[in-house]
């Protein structure tokens, strides 16, 4: 009954909408099988986002080494897959936990450290998963050469095209944003936000900062890695340069640009930026120029990025109402 007057009052009617929009844009692509491999990479980078505004956006702690994470969940599922023939579904959880872990062990002794001095100790980290990834032992990696694995075989149903992959990457956004959405608003997500604001506050109030720090950084890296094994299996290719530092940048860029703290930001971020990325492929040599003046766009103009922006809107609707 309340779910009924919900809807008739409206508050479900844009939900509604937008699942049936997203359920059928593959035939809105039909004939652009293009605009469907797009769909999936935002989808890919709203997941890999959604993990860095836990840590970032919540918890107040600037990470400038993410790419690392996506790294260690792409090369991880690729190679367990090829070399020990583990199903590609079961090797991306495998890196995935891996990479939380990996994660955790970062984030315990840097909790310690704050603003430049947390995000050079970030930066440092992905230049060794970076250099591990362009010379790994044994060539294992397959240096810059790159590695080449297979789609994800999803009980017996290979998601070997575009429009599988991204039913199942929707799924996976749905799933991972809606644990998002549990996580920040439980006792944890209260404590995360309790330390972006004032950490020694926190701790005076009994909230033990190390522990919350560490646990938004393994959660985080777990998002991202994920997101990267989605991409591995996606594109079936990875290269080190998938996974430098000017990842990690577009993958902060995304963030600011669409707003943290927030579901929809990541979303808003991560599509708005590819698409802009993609419509500006003629200036390849220009991508790190471009990403600097987006985020300097961001922090100067638009502080709160375009959720920030939609949201004053409405703010301002109301108070006209």
């Amino acid at each position: 009954m309340n779910k009924m007057k919900n809807l008739m009052n409206g508050k479900m009617v844009p939900k509604l909408l937008l699942a049936v929009i997203l359920l059928l844009v593959p035939l809105l692509f039909q004939n652009f099988n293009y605009g469907l491999l797009i769909c999936g990479f935002i989808a890919v980078y709203v997941i890999a986002i959604s993990g860095l505004d836990l840590v970032f956006g919540y918890c107040g702690q600037i990470s400038m080494g993410h790419a690392a994470f996506f790294a260690i969940g792409a090369y991880g599922s690729a190679i367990m897959h090829k070399y020990l023939h583990i199903p590609a579904l079961l090797t991306m959880i495998i890196a995935s936990v891996a990479a939380a872990l990996i994660g955790a062990l970062l984030a315990y002794p840097a909790s310690k450290l704050v603003f430049h001095f947390l995000s050079l100790a970030t930066v440092a980290f992905g230049e060794i998963v970076y250099q591990l990834a362009a010379q790994s032992p044994g060539g294992i990696t397959g240096n810059f050469t790159g590695f080449y694995t297979e789609s994800i075989n999803l009980f017996g149903f290979q998601i070997n095209t575009n429009t599988r992959f991204y039913y199942f990457a929707l799924v996976c956004v749905v799933i991972f944003l809606s644990a998002k959405h549990r996580l920040v608003h439980s006792r944890e997500g209260r404590a995360f936000l309790a330390i972006r604001e004032n950490a020694h506050a926190a701790d005076g109030m009994g909230i033990n900062v190390r522990k919350y720090k560490v646990m938004a950084f393994a959660t985080s890296a777990f998002y991202t890695a994920i997101a990267g094994g989605m991409y591995v299996h996606f594109v079936k290719f990875i290269s080190p340069e998938t996974v430098s530092n000017k990842q990690s940048v577009m993958f902060l860029t995304m963030l600011l640009f669409g707003g943290t703290s927030s579901l929809a930001g990541p979303v808003l971020g991560a599509a708005s930026v590819l698409l802009l990325n993609e419509g500006l492929r003629f200036a390849e040599r220009y991508q790190m120029l471009i990403y600097g003046v987006l985020l300097l766009a961001a922090i100067l103009l638009m502080p709160g990025g375009i959720y920030g922006v939609i949201q004053k809107g409405q703010q301002k609707l109301r108070r006209v109402k």
